[in-house]
């Protein structure tokens, strides 16, 4: 009977926990953009596309909001003003127009989520921010220049390029609960701190390249940020709800203490007050 009413408690625990979760999915656009050093002319690229699935644990309200992991296919890229022209405005002040190269590659990005949240509208709206640790792998891409229109692919290569990623993101959103489903809306913005390109210690300059690589010296660090506005449509594991929604702490009790005059030491001794 014993090893019965195990199973039961593990199989009730199980169910519990599972009731915690929801998987869904995501997809929408933004921009990118890259952090030279020593500093360089760039500007972001528009249109870059976001889409992947998302996990989420739903935690008591002891614990604060949801955790999850994402899977996640990020474009990703730069433009860098590789030359430019000069002229005089009229007040004799160098005025400089830039020709851009641009560079777009794809990520795959596994973040590592936490998302502080509160519900609102008997729970039918959830609002949250969420942090996460990020983590990606970058794979080929194509380039483009913006004077000349030459275009071509961009293969990446141990000694130039870094293929494994790493940053931090942050943001927040919005999701509206319709019985088992939530559809939502999500802004994070992805900070790196790996560089893209390995730093001029690695690899100087680009004697052995082609037109793919537009750096007479490769910076010294190259990271690369991104922001994405997203679409979110995620399922919940169960009819009920979730945990969140009914927990009521337990209640603590006061202590008390009874005092009965007539017991030694619950009055101060009054007689060296006596004169």
């Amino acid at each position: 009977m014993s090893v019965l009413a195990a199973v039961a408690a593990l199989c009730m625990g199980a169910h519990t926990v599972r009731a915690q979760h929801t998987l869904g999915v995501f997809g929408g656009y933004g921009t990118a953009s890259a952090r030279f050093y020593p500093t360089q002319e760039t500007k972001m690229i528009f249109g870059r596309y976001d889409f992947g699935l998302s996990w989420r644990y739903y935690s008591l309200p002891r614990f604060v909001g949801a955790v999850g992991v994402d899977l996640e296919l990020l474009q990703r890229g730069f433009s860098y003003g590789y030359t430019y022209t000069t002229s005089m405005n009229e007040d004799g002040e160098e005025e400089r127009e830039y020709s851009f190269y641009t560079r777009r590659f794809n990520s795959i990005m596994l973040p590592i989520v936490w998302q502080p949240h509160v519900y609102m509208a008997r729970n039918h709206v959830r609002l949250y921010l969420e942090a996460a640790v990020t983590f990606s792998y970058n794979m080929s891409g194509d380039y483009a220049y913006e004077d000349t229109g030459a275009t071509g692919e961009y293969e990446m290569r141990a000694e130039r390029d870094n293929r494994f990623g790493y940053g931090l993101a942050g943001g927040g959103g919005f999701a509206l609960l319709f019985g088992r489903y939530e559809v939502g809306f999500r802004a994070r913005y992805y900070f790196g701190y790996s560089d893209i390109l390995r730093n001029m210690n690695r690899y100087y300059d680009n004697a052995t390249d082609g037109a793919e690589n537009p750096f007479t010296r490769t910076p010294l660090k190259s990271p690369i940020d991104n922001l994405s506005f997203s679409v979110t449509l995620a399922y919940r594991f169960n009819k009920e709800g979730f945990t969140a929604w009914t927990y009521k702490p337990p209640r603590r009790e006061k202590m008390k203490k009874e005092f009965r005059f007539s017991q030694k030491g619950d009055m101060p001794a009054t007689n060296g007050m006596r004169r």
